[in-house]
């Protein structure tokens, strides 16, 4: 195999492991969400390591599982990210700091300013994963009584990141003079009111925050959805995508960028970066033995919550030990429906393997040695099933130790990754174009 295209990679770390049961693995932090301590040290690791981006899923309710299984969760204490992040970004340089905020449950203007701020105190590090939120019980949270309805939280969606691009533009770049001589601290005819009025928003604006560094922070996004889809070709810059093999990345890959060519973006504007567990080994058998351990960590009360949270019913009532039954569809993630689903079919599991699979960890694995993974990981950029990954880390530290010393250098003798960081921002580092101003061009 051989391609001139560099490999993306970023960091899922909040969870700081998706996989349920990385705070029991022998030598773990189990307190790792939750301790500022490790979270600096796992920053700097992937600094060291060179990756693109920390990123920090974020949830505004604790998981919507029973407390059964919900007492076995890591996840119910992790910090805000608004509130982390900033944090990190004294104690690195070059990595990217990328965290989730809902256009259902948040305001554009709070949105706006936030990442335009971390982006300024970052020196051009933020991004902004855009979701919607899949949860049901954050919308009673917010003064709801239940959630808004699937296609409704995506028109907002949509409209909420128009908005938010207009604020970060409220400012032409070289607005801010600050003569001292004439006492003129800006100038302004280099400032825009947004005076946005749409279905969802009124939003006057501007922006009491100076244009973003990066321009825009940059727009990741998750949804792997027909309308997350389109939504992705459209707007994103980077999208988490979740197939769960080689042809459902290739499939998923051809298709968003498919998209784009039809609305005349360019192919490389956007970072296609499934999340991949991996885990490492000596050899083979002996990767797989960790992954047999971890999961054996899982306990089936844990499983079951987790399948039904995917699937968007409560699994407790199916037969362990049967198929899955038919699940028709709900207000919840329609990807995670359709992933569960077709992962029960294709490998004919029960309802009791599949909790297992979902409760651990249930997507892409690469799991083998550095030779072997970065085969896989190799090919998928060259077949173009992704231009990168989302690692995952199976457990703390050494899961994520393992791979910046092991991994890491086997892709870099390969050439499909860098050694050193390609300019400051996460932008240059990512290969991204700057975006112009909207109301005031160059």
């Amino acid at each position: 195999m051989s391609t001139s295209r560099q490999m993306r990679l970023g960091a899922f770390m909040r969870p700081v492991s998706i996989h349920t049961a990385a705070w029991r693995y022998p030598g773990g932090t189990p307190d790792a969400n939750f301790n500022f301590t490790h979270l600096k040290r796992f920053a700097q690791k992937l600094e060291q390591g060179k990756f693109d981006a920390f990123f920090m899923a974020d949830h505004l309710a604790v998981l919507n599982m029973p407390t059964e299984g919900l007492k076995r969760s890591a996840t119910v204490t992790s910090f805000d990210p608004p509130t982390l992040l900033p944090a990190l970004a004294v104690v690195t340089e070059r990595l990217g700091l990328i965290a989730t905020a809902s256009t259902t449950f948040d305001q554009p203007y709070h949105v706006a300013r936030r990442f335009a701020a971390l982006d300024h105190l970052s020196g051009g590090r933020a991004g902004w994963n855009v979701v919607t939120t899949s949860n049901p019980d954050a919308a009673l949270n917010f003064g709801l009584e239940e959630h808004v309805e699937h296609g409704d939280r995506y028109k907002r969606g949509r409209e909420f990141v128009d908005v938010v691009k207009g604020l970060w533009d409220s400012w032409a770049d070289d607005a801010f003079i600050r003569d001292v001589e004439s006492g003129i601290y800006f100038d302004p005819e280099k400032m825009h009111v947004l005076d946005h009025k749409g279905p969802h928003f009124s939003v006057r604006g501007p922006l009491n925050v100076a244009r973003p560094i990066q321009g825009w922070p940059v727009i990741v996004q998750a949804g792997a959805s027909e309308a997350g889809r389109q939504l992705a070709a459209e707007t994103a810059e980077v999208i988490f995508a979740a197939p769960g093999n080689l042809a459902g990345g290739k499939s998923f890959y051809a298709d968003v960028k498919g998209r784009m060519d039809r609305l005349g973006r360019p192919r490389d504007h956007l970072k296609i970066l499934p999340g991949a567990l991996v885990v490492v080994g000596d050899t083979v058998e002996e990767a797989r033995a960790k992954r047999a351990l971890l999961d054996s960590l899982v306990h089936y009360e844990s499983a079951i919550a987790s399948l039904s949270i995917a699937i968007g019913h409560d699994a407790s009532k199916f037969d362990p030990d049967g198929p899955l039954p038919d699940i028709p569809e709900t207000n919840a993630s329609k990807s995670g429906r359709e992933r569960a689903i077709a992962l029960a079919r294709r490998e004919h599991l029960t309802v009791r393997q599949l909790a297992q699979r979902f409760g651990g960890y249930a997507g892409l694995s690469f799991v083998g040695t550095p030779k072997t993974i970065a085969d896989e990981m190799e090919q998928w950029l060259v077949e173009d099933g992704s231009d990168g990954f989302n690692i995952m880390f199976p457990y703390l530290p050494a899961g994520l130790d393992d791979f910046v010393d092991r991994v890491v250098p086997e892709l870099q003798r390969r050439g499909i990754f860098r050694r050193e960081y390609e300019g400051r921002t996460l932008r240059e580092n990512l290969g991204l174009p700057r975006p112009p101003n909207k109301y005031f061009p160059a």
